[in-house]
């Protein structure tokens, strides 16, 4: 198993790729840092004065946030100021060397740096070229600025809370960025499976709007998939306001009973047994149709029992259950704690801190921390010395200030 103290990592599925990520706040980073965790040579190019996420509290040092330390691990960073010719050429000198190329600026800008998919593909013409921006480019909204907040509502997602007779809300989580993220990773990954079977580069569009669409309408297309409809939007069962966790006497669970079995057995124990004959409740599609009715009913009939007697009894009859579990008690938690999830370590400038590793596991070990995340440009010279610059030149571009 490798470790931060030695900045090398052999292994991994994606060893011997080199990626190019010019990336900003947090959809791309964590893209790059998936497929840094997988073992890819990721080189984060930032502009002098940093990525905006590295200058958000809490942090020990400046430019050390705590959102740097999540999203940088695994990668090196270099900085170049893009906007003068020198920094342009040493990008491109970077990207001579990379298999993949992955930003988030939006089209005109990458047209202005000369970083636009055939100036790319000039200097390297079989790499992966992936570009993820706000909206697609064949869409009227093409070219618009895009943050999260923006894509829950854009895509639907906060719209939903309406459906419970609440005004539209924001899920409080980065969830289009962390979703898109994901779609990045995966994107990249295929891409680099197909030029190895055809030696041809892709070009990648991966928008954040339409993945959000997308990922809302895969249960809540509904009836409007069929032409003509065959009823509405939206999937019953989670639609109802009464899908949600449940008091007991002493704390909140959620339980879902899922298979006709389950629910039977969910009757018996809530001492409701005259209900595993009702009709309304029989048969899947049922449930479904009178879901707001169903779920309803669990409140009182949850109410009656404590935590513990409701998740051992699920347990032992494979009903699907947990406990409500706050953020900050997962750190404790024993299922998390046996599997290693959270990870304390000690960063070379930052002291003892603690990271999340990737959740994806191959061959049965986990995706290591091979290289702490970076301070601003850590790793400038060092990239430019791979690249073949001479020291008088490294010099130049270290000590050149930034163009206005």
């Amino acid at each position: 198993m490798p470790d931060a103290t030695t900045n090398e990592f052999a292994g991994g599925p994606l060893a011997g790729v080199r990626v190019a990520d010019l990336t900003t706040v947090v959809m791309g980073p964590l893209a790059t840092r998936m497929l840094a965790d997988m073992g890819a040579d990721v080189i984060r190019i930032e502009a002098p004065e940093g990525d905006v996420m590295r200058h958000y509290e809490p942090m020990r040092s400046p430019g050390m946030s705590a959102f740097a330390m999540n999203l940088n691990r695994n990668k090196r960073s270099v900085v170049l100021d893009l906007k003068a010719e020198e920094g342009r050429r040493a990008m491109h000198d970077l990207i001579a060397t990379c298999d993949v190329f992955v930003t988030n600026v939006r089209r005109g800008a990458l047209a202005r740096l000369r970083l636009d998919e055939a100036s790319v593909r000039a200097t390297r013409p079989d790499i992966i070229y992936c570009v993820a921006n706000g909206f697609g480019s064949d869409g009227p909204k093409a070219d618009q600025a895009a943050y999260d907040d923006v894509m829950q509502a854009a895509s639907g997602l906060a719209s939903m809370f309406s459906w419970h007779g609440d005004e539209p809300r924001l899920v409080p989580s980065i969830l289009a960025d962390k979703i898109t993220g994901m779609h990045i990773a995966f994107a990249v990954a295929a891409a680099l499976h197909g030029r190895a079977l055809t030696g041809v580069g892709t070009s990648i569009e991966v928008p954040m709007a339409e993945t959000m669409a997308a990922f809302n309408l895969i249960e809540h297309l509904g009836g409007q998939t069929f032409e003509p409809p065959f009823g509405g939007f939206s999937y019953g069962r989670v639609r109802t306001p009464h899908r949600r966790p449940r008091r007991t006497t002493d704390g909140w669970i959620v339980i879902l009973p899922y298979s006709t079995q389950n629910w039977h057995r969910f009757w018996e124990f809530g001492g409701r047994p005259d209900l595993i004959d009702e009709t309304r409740f029989a048969a899947p599609a049922a449930r479904i149709e009178h879901a707001d009715e169903l779920y309803a009913l669990m409140d009182d009939i949850v109410n009656q029992k404590s935590t513990e007697a409701w998740l051992d009894y699920c347990e032992a009859h494979s009903i699907p259950a947990s406990e409500v579990v706050e953020l900050e008690e997962l750190r404790h938690d024993p299922h998390f704690e046996a599997v290693g999830l959270l990870c304390d370590d000690q960063h070379p400038t930052e002291g003892a801190y603690r990271y999340v590793r990737d959740p994806i596991v191959f061959d049965g070990v986990p995706s290591p921390l091979y290289r702490h995340s970076p301070r601003l440009g850590a790793d400038t010279a060092e990239v430019l010395v791979e690249l073949g610059w001479s020291t008088d030149r490294i010099e130049a571009i270290l000590a050149e200030p930034p163009e206005a």
